[in-house]
């Protein structure tokens, strides 16, 4: 028998399956906010119920002007008769609500310049959500949009409440490897945010409150399915953008590769006047969009990759205020939006 003997190696540990694995990731992607954002929030939303929610109901909560997309059965003539302008109620939302997100995750909400992407602000802000309505005994739904390299519809997840409910949603928006840019896919297409708003007017049945989350890069034609769902529902246009979409800096010879059509652009963003040129398109591409989403009748909150995720929901919530006109003298109209788009990259370079 000899001095030394082999030590044997631990068995090794049965593999995780990968379900369960996802399961984990999201359970603690969840407990991380509930922890960090909020109970953070409990403290800075005082009565965020009545703010979230606005629209049908039977308890009256205020009184504003007439703007073109309200419904004329809320006209309180009385009030119209005395102040000689048209006025419209607005109620205390019903309980038993539903809130649904349609969710863009096209390749291009994989960019991010940053620590994080505009998919993981998507994330982090649809799961915070889904959490403060699901707690008042609301439920959520979704209509998912771009994923599994199509530009189509992919997943519709039924309205329902509860943790679960939420658990079940941010797995379906968990990380995704962005098979186009690594060479391993076919382009995925161009997106089409308007295929996205028509499947939602035949999914959406019930009057809702209903959050398009997308950073608007898509094809012309979604102003229309855009205002047609604004009239039965209750819209706000979450815009995700990053820094960079905005204003180039100084780095030189760059490649461009669109990540929705795989076309490349050589650009050299150290020529001043290329900077230039992109940073007015980009801003000529804001204005449309803010008009586009007046004009559609929908509220607008902006989230950006370098945003706070606290601050953004006290944002959110304090357009809800002003939309709902309890902040008297107020704009109601959407709030300010910036947009810049792939494109803008290759008008500029023109």
């Amino acid at each position: 028998m000899g001095l030394f003997r082999r030590r044997q190696a631990p068995p090794a540990a049965p593999p995780v399956p990968p379900q369960a694995a996802d399961n984990g990731r999201t359970e603690a992607l969840l407990r991380r906010l509930e922890w960090t954002v909020i109970r953070r929030l409990d403290g800075l939303l005082q009565g965020d119920y009545r703010t979230l929610m606005r629209g049908t109901g039977l308890d009256l909560a205020d009184l504003r002007e007439y703007q073109l997309h309200d419904d004329v059965r809320h006209i309180d003539w009385n009030v119209t008769a005395r102040l000689q302008q048209p006025h419209v109620r607005v109620f205390t939302e019903d309980r038993e609500m539903a809130a649904w997100f349609l969710l863009d995750l096209s390749p291009s909400v994989d960019f991010g310049s940053g620590e994080q992407r505009k998919r993981e602000v998507l994330q982090g802000f649809v799961g915070v959500l889904a959490r403060l309505i699901t707690r008042h005994g609301n439920r959520v739904g979704a209509a998912l949009y771009g994923g599994r390299g199509q530009a189509a519809v992919h997943a519709v997840l039924p309205a329902r409440g509860g943790r679960g409910q939420v658990l079940r949603l941010m797995q379906m928006l968990g990380p995704e490897a962005p098979a186009v840019s690594a060479g391993k896919a076919p382009p995925h297409g161009p997106t089409r945010l308007a295929d996205l708003l028509r499947a939602a007017t035949h999914t959406v049945r019930q009057r809702s409150t209903v959050f398009v989350v997308s950073d608007f890069i898509s094809e012309p034609g979604w102003e229309q399915p855009l205002g047609e769902l604004a009239r039965r529902h209750d819209v706000v246009a979450v815009r995700l953008l990053d820094p960079l979409e905005l204003e180039l800096p100084d780095l030189g010879l760059l490649t461009l590769r669109d990540a929705e059509t795989g076309e490349q652009l050589l650009v050299d963003t150290h020529d001043r006047g290329f900077r230039q040129r992109f940073a007015r398109i980009a801003a000529q591409r804001e204005a449309v969009l803010r008009e586009s989403l007046a004009r559609a009748g929908v509220d607008a909150l902006e989230l950006s990759t370098d945003d706070d995720l606290a601050d953004a929901v006290v944002r959110f919530v304090d357009l809800r205020k002003r939309r709902s006109g309890a902040h008297r003298g107020a704009s109601t109209g959407p709030v300010p939006v910036r947009v810049a788009t792939g494109t803008a990259r290759k008008e500029a370079a023109a």
